[in-house]
């Protein structure tokens, strides 16, 4: 996946997570998603990576809503 093609799914990544935690500021859901993007900087592979991204953020913050 070309880097471009990846910026604009981690965007939408950003959107999608935004949506479904509206009680999280959008700011605090970029800054998560790109925390969880670094852990991917050396993979090869990069077209599951805002995948991977999106159920590693939604998992933190609805771990955060149970407590």
């Amino acid at each position: 996946m070309p880097i471009e093609d990846e910026d604009k799914a981690i965007d939408e990544v950003v959107d999608r997570i935004a949506d479904k935690f509206p009680g999280v500021e959008r700011d605090k859901v970029a800054e998560a998603v790109e925390t969880h993007r670094d852990q991917f900087d050396e993979a090869a592979v990069r077209d599951f990576v805002p995948v991977l991204v999106e159920h590693q953020v939604a998992d933190e913050l609805r771990t955060q809503d149970d407590e």
